[in-house]
């Protein structure tokens, strides 16, 4: 049920008579945040608007308006307050009956879309030459809500994991078992032997990269102070003068001390990975016999391109170990996609997509290379390169094309971290310039995962935190709920991977996608707050209450509980009913910017309404059988709803906890 446009319909029908474009009007129209204003309310700007309309006092028109609604039924109170805001409450009579209605449904009467649209979510995405480590979690279980809630909400979607799994990855997975291949150990596990070799040609090529960019780095950085010492002085000169400048300078000011702190950040980066190979007198070594390795990389790369006989069989072989090590992440997770179409699949389509763009005069050469000018960027976004590589906007062009053929989708979601912004940007523009598709394409981008220390989460030595240990550490951690309870180790094992995989996955998609949040294991699998242990418990208390009045009936030889539906004797009753008929409203919300939180959110105020429901009405106890059959039907509904919510969120629950 969508309660929200139930009641912007009903605002609607008594704006009528007062005008007829009420489309802006109704977005004024929210839940309330605290129910002493009732259920619903019309905030001031609605009257405002309206006013600025018609040239009438806007308190005037809130009076006639609430007057109107205060004949309809569904309303069992309609005030106005301060300068214009409408304050509604709904009848009590009406919300039980849409009450019992919702709670006999299957399906919690999800309403289906008038027109469904298309969308293909492009999610995940890791670099398959190397294990997936913690930066992988945010793009997974975002991208795999959206999906699941779009298909809830009545749309086609189609989920498709773009694999890094060619290019240059795959020029350093090659040239490092060509060069550091350890026999025994790619035996004995092959993708532990080529991530180690990965990392270690990373780790070269960025002491190459670093060296050359200290020197000018320190140059900047000696600029940037010489800079803030002349602003400085220049504010002094003029602190007592009031000049017009003073704002200006002190901006810049600002922006110069951001710019110092950023290149000191930057140049100590750089000093690490210096030190960390020339401390070590092997890995000195290496780098020393292995100069310009990223050229050397690059050729590799080159001849897998041109389909080189060597490097080509070596792909073929590294790639099922490389996916087959990915997918028991993903079958941890719990996560399915739909087409895991990688890097690879589009290699043959990218000289016909640039051959495509300069026939139609769309590109064109540039010293070289292959371009396409974009209207509003300086820089134009290249396609080919002048030695005839392809780049990651030639397979995104290419895959854009490739799936508005294949699907003809309405909507393509790139769910992508945030520092990927100016390549969407550029992209979507082209997409546009070029006529390559019709379909809207957003990307949804994503803050990153922090440490305690307030900086990107990695492990003690500097390194990148592996996925597969961190479920690992989550699932010991739930264990530890659970293990002093009277249950079997089987049942305890399956709990605890149900909360530890569940924490993980909440706690990301609780946090608003844009937003930066500290990884902290120990929260996450609280039984308290906004946790999904603390959703998952409550619903685990909601079986448990069933259980017990099934007992309680069969020990009493009383019979099923009889009711004709839900009734209200008491305001946590009706505030819980209310709760649970907003729902769809959350879904719908959720998926107007994308924001899984928004579902987090409807889920934890449901589980703390449950909470103070069950604490001030009794079922078990309940005074009658009438109140305690309607309180049955809450708490059953408040379970159905607990438990399709999380999944939804692909995250699990138990019977008991």
């Amino acid at each position: 049920m969508r309660l929200l446009d139930t009641v912007r319909l009903h605002v609607q029908k008594a704006l009528k008579p007062l005008t007829s474009d009420t489309s802006d009007l109704l977005h004024r129209i929210t839940a309330t945040r605290d129910s002493q204003f009732g259920d619903y309310q019309a905030n001031l700007s609605l009257a405002m608007i309206l006013g600025k309309q018609l040239g009438r006092d806007p308190i005037e028109l809130a009076n006639l308006i609430a007057a109107s609604l205060q004949l309809d039924p569904i309303f069992a109170s309609v005030d106005v307050a301060g300068k214009g805001y409408i304050n509604m409450q709904l009848s009590d009579a009406w919300v039980v009956d849409q009450a019992s209605a919702l709670e006999a449904s299957d399906n919690l009467t999800l309403s289906k879309p008038t027109h469904p649209k298309t969308y293909i979510v492009d999610y995940s995405s890791p670099n398959v030459a190397k294990p997936m480590h913690v930066g992988h979690i945010r793009s997974t279980v975002i991208g795999d809500a959206i999906v699941r809630i779009l298909r809830c909400l009545g749309h086609r979607v189609i989920s498709d994991n773009h694999l890094g799994d060619w290019g240059t990855q795959f020029g350093m997975v090659i040239y490092g078992y060509k060069n550091f291949n350890d026999a025994q150990a790619f035996t004995a596990n092959p993708v532990a032997e080529l991530s180690r070799q990965y990392r270690l040609v990373q780790q070269i090529i960025g002491y190459q990269s670093a060296k050359e960019k200290l020197e000018p780095s320190r140059r900047d950085l000696s600029l940037l102070q010489q800079r803030l010492a002349e602003t400085q002085a220049l504010l002094k000169a003029i602190a007592d003068k009031k000049s017009p400048d003073e704002k200006k300078l002190a901006k810049q000011l600002k922006s110069i001390e951001r710019g110092i702190k950023d290149a000191d950040e930057s140049i100590e980066e750089l000093q690490n990975k210096i030190a960390a190979i020339e401390q070590n007198p092997s890995l000195l070594a290496i780098a020393s016999t292995h100069t310009s390795l990223e050229a050397k990389v690059l050729n590799e790369t080159a001849k897998l391109h041109s389909s080189d006989t060597e490097n080509l069989r070596l792909w073929h072989e590294f790639l099922p170990h490389c996916k087959a090590e990915i997918q028991q992440i993903y079958h941890r997770l719990g996560i399915h996609f739909d087409y895991e179409l990688g890097e690879s699949f589009y290699h043959t389509m990218l000289e016909p997509t640039v051959d495509e763009l300069l026939h139609r005069g769309v590109a064109v050469e540039s010293q070289g290379a292959v371009c396409v000018f974009l209207d509003g960027f300086d820089a134009p976004m290249i396609i080919r390169k002048q030695d005839g590589a392809f780049l990651y906007a030639t397979t995104d062009l290419a895959t854009v094309e490739y799936r508005t053929k294949t699907f003809d989708p309405d909507a393509i979601l790139y769910v992508v971290d945030h520092r990927q912004s100016d390549h969407f940007q550029k992209l979507f523009k082209c997409v546009a310039q070029t006529g390559l598709s019709r379909a809207e394409l957003r990307h949804i981008s994503f803050g990153t995962v922090l440490g305690k220390d307030g900086r990107p989460f990695k492990t003690r030595s500097g390194s990148v935190v592996g996925l597969e240990p961190l479920l690992d550490e989550a699932v010991s951690r739930a264990f530890k709920i659970v293990s002093d309870l009277d249950i079997s180790d089987d049942e305890k094992t399956h709990i605890s991977n149900v909360v530890g995989i569940g924490a993980i996955k909440y706690a990301d998609l609780s946090h608003h996608r844009e937003n930066d949040y500290e990884f902290d294991l120990d929260k996450m699998v609280q039984l308290e707050g906004n946790t999904a242990a603390y959703i998952q418990y409550s619903y685990a208390r909601t079986q448990n209450i069933l259980r017990k009045l099934a007992e309680k009936i069969a020990s009493d030889n009383t019979g099923d509980l009889q009711t004709s539906g839900i009734a209200f004797e008491h305001p946590m009753e009706r505030a819980l009913a209310i709760q649970l008929m907003r729902f769809e409203d959350a879904l719908q919300s959720s998926m107007v910017d994308y924001l899984p939180n928004f579902v987090t959110e409807y889920l934890y105020e449901l589980a703390k309404l449950f909470a103070s429901f069950f604490e001030q009405c009794p079922v078990l106890r309940a005074s009658t059988p009438t109140q305690q059959a309607s309180r049955r039907l809450l708490v059953s509904w408040t379970g159905k709803t607990l438990n399709h919510g999380l999944d939804l969120l692909n995250i699990q629950t138990v019977d008991r906890m």
